[in-house]
C-alpha cells in the first residue's frame, strides 16, 4: 500500500477516521487487514501531534485498542483477536449505515435545517390491566430502589424490636422451676406456662421443664393440660 499524505482533515471521531482509511484504500469492512489498518492509523495520529492539534481522547483509546488487536493477532492462537476484530466490525458497519441515513435525512430536508410537523393525535386507554404477582411486584420495586440503595445497611430502628426484647435462658427456668417446687411442692403445665412474661420466657420454661423431666430431677402425672409435676426426693436442692 501506498504511503499516505495526510491533509489532516477534521473528523468525528475515531470511527469516521477509521471509516475514511477503509473507504481510501478500498479495504474490506468484513476483511480488515487490522495489521495495516493500524499502521495506518497511529500514522494519522502523529501527524496530529506533529501540527500540534488537539487530541481527543477517543482517538487515543482506539489507537491502543487497534495496537492490542494487532498484538494479540500474533499470537499462536488467535481466537480472542477474531473476537475482538469481529467487534470492531460489527460497530463500524452501525456507524456506516448511521451515516448513510443521516446523508439520506439530510437530502429530505432540501435545505432546511429542521422538518416539524403537527404531532398525531392518539386515543390511548391507560388503564392498566396485567396482573402480577406479589414476588414479581417487590422484585421490581427493589430494582427500582437501584442497587447504591440496596447496598445500604438496615436502619437502626430495624432492630429496636430485636434488641430491647428479653432474652430469657433456660438455665435461669430451671433454677426458677425448682426454687418453686421446693416452696410449693406440686406444681401444674397451666400455672407455669401462664406465669410467662414474653413469648421467649414461655419457650424458656417448657424447654427448662423437658431437661428436668430427661435429668429425673422431676416427674410428671396426669394428661393435657392437667400435667403436674412434682421433684424427685432424692434429687431435690437446687445447684
Amino acid at each position: 500500500m501506498e504511503q499516505i499524505n495526510y491533509k489532516l482533515e477534521v473528523f468525528e471521531g475515531p470511527m469516521d477516521l477509521l471509516l475514511s482509511l477503509i473507504t481510501k484504500h478500498k479495504l474490506d469492512i468484513m476483511d480488515i487487514p487490522i495489521v495495516t489498518l493500524v499502521d495506518q492509523y497511529t500514522a494519522y495520529v502523529r501527524e496530529m501531534e506533529k501540527a500540534d492539534m488537539e487530541i481527543a481522547s477517543e482517538f487515543l483509546e482506539m489507537a491502543a485498542r487497534l495496537v492490542y488487536i494487532k498484538t494479540v493477532s500474533l499470537l499462536p492462537k488467535h481466537e480472542e483477536a477474531d473476537q475482538l476484530k469481529a467487534e470492531l466490525q460489527g460497530e463500524l458497519l452501525e456507524y456506516r449505515d448511521c451515516q448513510i441515513m443521516a446523508g439520506k435525512l439530510a437530502e429530505e430536508a432540501n435545505g432546511f435545517d429542521f422538518i416539524s410537523r403537527r404531532p398525531d393525535t392518539i386515543d390511548r386507554d391507560t388503564t392498566y390491566h396485567l396482573l402480577h404477582e406479589p414476588d414479581e411486584l417487590f422484585s421490581a420495586y427493589i430494582a427500582a430502589l437501584g442497587k447504591g440503595a440496596r447496598k445500604l445497611p438496615p436502619p437502626a430502628s430495624s432492630f429496636t424490636e430485636i434488641v430491647s426484647k428479653k432474652i430469657v435462658s433456660v438455665s435461669s427456668k430451671i433454677i426458677f422451676i425448682l426454687r418453686r417446687a421446693l416452696k410449693g411442692g406440686r406444681m401444674s403445665f397451666r400455672s407455669l406456662i401462664e406465669s410467662s412474661e414474653s413469648r421467649s420466657d414461655m419457650v424458656a420454661t417448657f424447654l427448662a421443664i423437658l431437661e428436668l423431666l430427661k435429668a429425673g430431677r422431676m416427674t410428671a402425672d396426669g394428661e393435657g393440660e392437667d400435667i403436674s409435676f412434682t421433684l424427685n426426693s432424692e434429687k431435690q436442692g437446687v445447684e
